[in-house]
Order: structure tokens, then C-alpha cells, then sequence
């Protein structure tokens, strides 16, 4: 009898139905989604990024606003620099600074406060589109 009750008893386990089991149908796809990777950024990027938060923190509010874009040269920047590496991302935001003018050009033109400013970002969001 004892040596039975051995036998079986592994065999039950395997049997066994697990504790947990995937939902199936629908249920399946609502899945929590992971956590975004934070991107690491090189040292000139962080450097640069200290350098424009310097600027809109210190030497904008004393200078006063003087972008007819939005966003500002300043923060298209950092957006060009975030997405698109150092280099290139720095050689938008100085190609940004020299178009810095009134003239209207081709850009799409959006009301802020009263204002008409030229809409230029550095990023375009496809979803929008």
C-alpha cells in the first residue's frame, strides 16, 4: 500500500493544473506594459542640456523672450539634440538661430497670448498627420 501511494504521488503532481495561468481571449492583449527604458545621454549632451537649462533659467527671464518661434530656439534645440545626437541636433538648433527673424517665410503661423508666432518644431509628431 505504501509503495502505491509512492508511486502515485508523483503522478499527481504532474497532473496537477498550475496556480497561475495566462488569460486567454481578449483579456490577453491587456497586458501592463514595461516601464520606458531611460536613455542614456553622452557627456555632450548632458553638458549641452546644462547649458540651455543655464540660459532659460538665468539669462532668459533677465533678457526677456525674443523667439517668433515656438517652441523657442532654445528648447528646439534640446529637442533636436535629444532625438537626433549631439551633432546634429546642435547643427539644427544653430540653422534654427540664424533663420531667427520677422520675415514669414513658409512656416505655419499659431497664436500664443496675442501673439503670432512661426510653428517650427524640431521633432514632427506622426501621429498627428
Amino acid at each position: 500500500m505504501g509503495f502505491r501511494l509512492l508511486f502515485l504521488l508523483p503522478l499527481t503532481l504532474l497532473a496537477k493544473p498550475p496556480i497561475y495561468q495566462e488569460p486567454w481571449g481578449k483579456d490577453s492583449e491587456l497586458k501592463v506594459p514595461k516601464e520606458e527604458e531611460v536613455k542614456q545621454y553622452n557627456l555632450a549632451t548632458r553638458i549641452a542640456d546644462l547649458i540651455i537649462d543655464f540660459h532659460q533659467q538665468v539669462i532668459s527671464p533677465v533678457d526677456g523672450p525674443r523667439s517668433h518661434y515656438r517652441p523657442s530656439s532654445s528648447q528646439y534645440m534640446r529637442q533636436a539634440i535629444y532625438n537626433y545626437g549631439f551633432i546634429k541636433g546642435f547643427l539644427m538648433g544653430c540653422d534654427r538661430l540664424l533663420r531667427e527673424n520677422e520675415e514669414q517665410w513658409v512656416y505655419q503661423l499659431i497664436e500664443d497670448n496675442g501673439q503670432i508666432y512661426k510653428l517650427d518644431p524640431a521633432v514632427i509628431d506622426k501621429s498627428i498627420h
